[in-house]
């Protein structure tokens, strides 16, 4: 009782207060229990509104930014998904919660061996957990949702022509402090469009090209 208290709490003071009202994306988030995605001694702050610490200086997504996340991207049954950078397997859970074929990446082997576990014993096990740095990874092409769960100091163009026609693309984008979420779409076979989010602070994708040191 206690654990779906703290459930409820995250979903109404923190996700919906962050203007998540998909219905859709707040049933997902209800059914897919963070608290198995969060690393053992972190468990009784799974539901905090606070970063989480991984590996390599990584951390988990807060709650309200998986949830604009989620929204952004409305996943769909039968949606074909990239998760990338998939940490501990919490965002890919949600996307397959709401009905998405989900492939993930995630750089770090203890990461990827923790997210085919937390994802098998909550009910996810059909999520594809792949083990690679996604910058040097044939990853696929043409899927419906791409989700990149760590920053592009320079925005790169790779992740967006892995989209189907009619495709999104949920990534943060920024080398300083706030950075900014967009939603890219493929219009087009050589067209896309990108709309801004909201500000927030996204710990970098590893292996992610950064701008140039100014130099006097």
């Amino acid at each position: 009782m206690q654990t779906e208290f703290a459930r409820t709490q995250m979903i109404t003071q923190q996700v919906r207060a962050w203007d998540v009202l998909d219905d859709r994306v707040l049933d997902a988030m209800r059914r897919t229990p963070r608290e198995f995605f969060v690393p053992e001694r972190f468990v009784e702050v799974a539901f905090a509104d606070t970063e989480i610490p991984l590996l390599a200086g990584q951390h988990m997504l807060a709650p309200k930014v998986v949830g604009r996340l989620l929204q952004a991207l409305d996943a769909r049954a039968g949606m074909r998904a990239l998760v990338v950078g998939s940490g501990t397997g919490y965002v890919a859970a949600c996307l397959s919660a709401m009905g998405a074929s989900v492939r993930a990446v995630e750089i770090h082997a203890e990461l990827a061996a923790a997210s085919r576990a937390n994802l098998k014993r909550t009910g996810f096990g059909q999520v594809e957990v792949v083990t690679g740095d996604t910058f040097n990874l044939d990853t696929g092409k043409d899927y419906a949702l791409i989700a990149v769960c760590g920053a592009l100091p320079l925005y790169d163009d790779r992740f967006a022509r892995a989209l189907a026609v009619g495709g999104k693309l949920f990534v943060v984008v920024g080398d300083r402090i706030p950075q900014e979420a967009l939603l890219v779409t493929r219009t087009a076979d050589a067209t896309w469009s990108s709309a801004g989010l909201f500000e927030t602070s996204v710990d970098a994708l590893e292996h992610a090209q950064r701008p140039e040191p100014f130099q006097f």
